[in-house]
């Protein structure tokens, strides 16, 4: 019996590290932390060098600066979303892309009324190049059935678009830094123009930064603003909801808001 308990008990915290994102193993066996000494060895001495050079924990102000140039000047040459897809798929100044499997740029009809955006690939997303499609995908899909939409739905009026901020996974799932936001901005400002919804669902506080230039999402919830020159609605992201389903009660609501701004009643 009791090991039928640490069984559960071991599978149920596993899952709850995955939710927060402790996904990739650090070595490649486990090990004993009760069997190591208590006190670090000593490090050997090292020569110093004759002058020290200070490190550089990002890029060069400068460097970051002719990156957001040259993602604006591509986004703008885009005529269309498939010529978007190729621009991002070539541009080659955010780091992101060197750790990443796939660009993950949008699932669903482009013709939608509605353009959900997100904040990151996850690793099902990183893995399938799709937006949405692990357990927090999943979430959402009950929620915009929920209000009667659907990304499969061949029908503007019933049909979503779903995008993120950020075409390619963040290490670790950690959010995206504030340069790497900034360079993939102008990708997303060209991509809203280029899909023409009529208003845009915010999904997180990466996605509120990206479109509002603020975070908060316990506090933009539910308040209709202005982004990417829309009517837009900030939201709870899924897989927030999945780890404080409490927050369910506050997310129908806004499904009832977007809704009613559609003319559904």
């Amino acid at each position: 019996m009791d090991s039928a308990i640490d069984t559960h008990a071991a599978l149920a915290a596993l899952e709850w590290q995955v939710e927060l994102g402790a996904i990739d193993a650090i070595a490649d066996a486990p090990v004993n932390r009760y069997d190591l000494p208590s006190e670090a060895p000593a490090k050997p001495a090292q020569a110093q060098p004759a002058q020290a050079t200070a490190a550089t924990p990002g890029p060069p102000a400068a460097q970051q600066a002719d990156g957001v140039a040259m993602a604006r000047q591509a986004a703008e040459a885009a005529q269309d979303l498939d010529a978007l897809r190729a621009t991002m798929a070539t541009y080659e100044h955010c780091d992101l892309k060197r750790g990443a499997r796939n660009l993950v740029f949008c699932d669903g009809n482009p013709a939608a009324r509605v353009m959900i955006i997100g904040e990151a690939p996850g690793r099902e997303e990183d893995r399938e190049g799709k937006p949405f499609v692990g357990r927090a995908g999943q979430l959402l899909d009950r929620m915009l059935a929920a209000i009667g939409l659907d990304r499969q739905s061949q029908d503007p009026a019933q049909a979503v678009y779903i995008t993120n901020v950020l075409p390619w996974r963040p290490p670790q799932n950690r959010d995206p830094k504030p340069e790497e936001i900034a360079m993939m901005l102008p990708f997303m400002q060209r991509h809203v123009a280029l899909a023409g919804p009529e208003l845009v669902v915010l999904m997180g506080n990466i996605s509120c930064q990206a479109g509002l230039g603020k975070r908060g999402i316990t506090r933009l919830r539910g308040q209709w603003a202005e982004s990417y020159g829309r009517p837009a609605l900030p939201m709870f992201h899924p897989a927030y909801l999945l780890r404080n389903p409490q927050a369910k009660r506050e997310a129908w609501a806004d499904l009832l808001s977007l809704k009613s701004k559609l003319g559904g009643g």
